[in-house]
């Protein structure tokens, strides 16, 4: 039995149903691996994890893995398996009906007042016509409570949020909330999960990760075909009661959002690594085969 550590994103949630289904069903097992999710401290604290050798694979976004390999850290991407919509959050009726109306509005998110939620607003608001510079808005950090912030008036908007967590979870506060998506105002849609691993790992173990990607695959086949069992898998496994309308609806909204194209191109990586650079966030573009494969997804 071979032991495949999973750095998570984020605290376990709907998007990593495809492992637990994998668990339940015991195809991870029947292939001869063990698998183990561990939970981040803080959001990022899995990459780091994976990269100091803790952890085989994380799940992270494209956004991440781009600015990871930037910045020379040795990490490859090699499946994508959710993709959502998702940008800026506003609640409707405080006078935010476009981006240009983002200007001199306090804009919530992690790592404030770092640059990477006024990279997202400002380019919204000059796909938008507008001309705004990055002090033209007020940073807020309220961590990843992103509707905690609007619900407490402690912003005006909030980024990044995702479709199937943030809106969902907004509205069924009763909140009046909309979102400007990313890929409609200039940004490279990044609102996708993938694994990543280091080249050391994605070598030694190249046959075990590719077990580990088909039964991820044939856990998302039984998603589709089976969501009443696959959500009760869900329940069981994170041990969440049966009538809590969060998990229930936020359950119903990520289903959707797993992909059977595991894949992603050379031409989306150039994109968005040429918005990070224009931008700011890093300081070259480099070469996408350099940090992404699909040759487990074959």
């Amino acid at each position: 039995m071979e032991k495949l550590t999973v750095g998570l994103e984020w605290f376990i949630n709907p998007d990593h149903l495809p492992m637990m289904i994998g668990l339940e069903k015991g195809w991870f097992q029947d292939a001869g691996l063990k698998i183990e999710m561990v939970e981040p401290e803080e959001h990022f604290d899995a990459i780091d994890e994976m990269k100091a050798g803790k952890m085989d694979i994380a799940i992270t976004e494209p956004l991440h893995l781009v600015e990871d390999r930037a910045a020379g850290e040795d990490v490859v991407g090699f499946a994508r398996f959710l993709h959502t919509n998702g940008g800026v959050m506003y609640i409707k009726g405080k006078e935010i009906n476009r981006p240009k109306d983002l200007i001199g509005k306090r804009i919530q998110y992690p790592g404030a007042p770092g640059l990477g939620g006024l990279a997202i607003v400002k380019t919204m608001v000059e796909s938008d016509g507008g001309s705004c510079s990055i002090e033209d808005f007020i940073p807020v950090n309220n961590g990843f409570y992103h509707t905690e912030a609007l619900e407490k008036d402690l912003a005006d908007a909030a980024t990044l949020i995702f479709k199937n967590f943030e809106v969902t979870e907004a509205k069924l506060k009763g909140l009046n909330v909309d979102y400007f998506a990313l890929k409609d105002w200039g940004i490279p849609d990044f609102c996708q999960l993938i694994f990543i691993t280091s080249s050391e790992i994605l070598n030694s173990k190249k046959e075990t990760l590719k077990k580990f990607v088909k039964i991820i695959r044939k856990a998302i086949d039984f998603i589709y075909e089976n969501e009443e069992e696959a959500k009760r898998i869900y329940f069981d496994y994170t041990k969440t009661e049966s009538n809590d309308e969060l998990a229930i609806e936020t359950a119903n909204a990520t289903i959707p959002c797993f992909t059977y194209d595991f894949s992603m191109s050379s031409d989306y990586y150039g994109q968005l690594q040429n918005w990070l650079k224009k931008t700011g966030k890093i300081n070259e573009a480099i070469d996408p085969a350099k940090y992404w494969t699909n040759k487990l997804n074959l």
